[in-house]
């Protein structure tokens, strides 16, 4: 090993947050670099999604915002499983629903849930939705998460729940209705269909949608077993400084994007 490879160490954020050593986010020296990074992204968290059995026959969608045309947005195409999707497949849409790139149908779920939140949060860089299991179990309870834990503390004052279930979400109505509802919030579970994560980065994003999925599952196993002691508020509080950090969520992710390029690297053809 060389002087210059012992020496060399990566670019730490010095003002983090959590105090953790985070590796500094990506600079891009293009707009192009970095919509191929998004779009990279996207296609990887998908097969995250289908390898984690996140998928649940057409439903369920991933956006991501395109850095240049902020009223367009990445997502994956209709009628393509989770676990096949490559960047060659993802879809780029316009706010009136046209695509302007790709060659595959659009799910008209993921257009009128995606469009709206995009277009009325401008913070929410990247949205992700799914059927999963134990979020519709809560969800079907009535229920949000409780502050059980540090993860499930990320959701603290930062959670609501949908409750004005009308049919399957295909009006623009109805996604800009959710959208509406979703406020400020990270997370909004919607009773009788599925859960949606939101985020500053798509990282975040798809971060705050695996803890919440893995959350959902403590509460119930914990409820099930007995009576489970919740943080007081304070507590709670102190928990979600922490791992309800942005910057840690987004890192976070780093490490399931590690796990799916090794594992299965095809999903980056272009």
């Amino acid at each position: 090993m060389t002087h210059s490879e012992t020496t060399e160490r990566p670019a730490y954020l010095a003002d983090t947050h959590t105090g953790l050593p985070i590796p500094a986010e990506t600079a891009f020296g293009s707009v192009e670099d970095e919509r191929r990074h998004r779009k990279q992204r996207l296609a990887g968290s998908l097969r995250l999604f289908g390898k984690h059995g996140f998928g649940e026959g057409i439903s369920g969608h991933i956006s991501v915002r395109d850095p240049e045309n902020l009223d367009h947005f990445w997502v994956n195409p209709f009628g393509v499983s989770f676990n096949r999707v490559r960047v060659a497949d993802l879809l780029c849409v316009d706010s009136a629903g046209r695509i302007v790139h790709g060659r595959h149908r659009l799910n008209p779920s993921a257009f009128v849930i995606h469009s709206q939140i995009h277009e009325m949060h401008a913070e929410a860089t990247a949205a992700a939705h799914g059927h999963t299991a134990y979020s519709r179990a809560l969800g079907a309870l009535g229920k949000l998460l409780d502050p059980l834990d540090q993860e499930a503390a990320a959701f603290y004052q930062r959670q609501v729940l949908y409750t004005d279930y009308e049919g399957t979400s295909t009006t623009v109505e109805q996604g800009r209705d959710i959208a509406e509802k979703l406020g400020d919030n990270r997370a909004i579970l919607l009773q009788h269909h599925g859960l949606i994560t939101v985020g500053n980065s798509l990282e975040e994003a798809v971060h705050w949608f695996f803890t919440f999925e893995s959350c959902a599952k403590v509460q119930l196993l914990a409820a099930a077993a007995g009576t489970p002691k919740q943080f007081s508020h304070e507590q709670a509080l102190a928990a979600g400084d922490g791992f309800g950090d942005p910057q840690l969520a987004h890192f976070s992710f780093s490490l399931l994007w590690e796990e799916i390029t090794h594992e299965q690297p095809d999903f980056l053809e272009e």
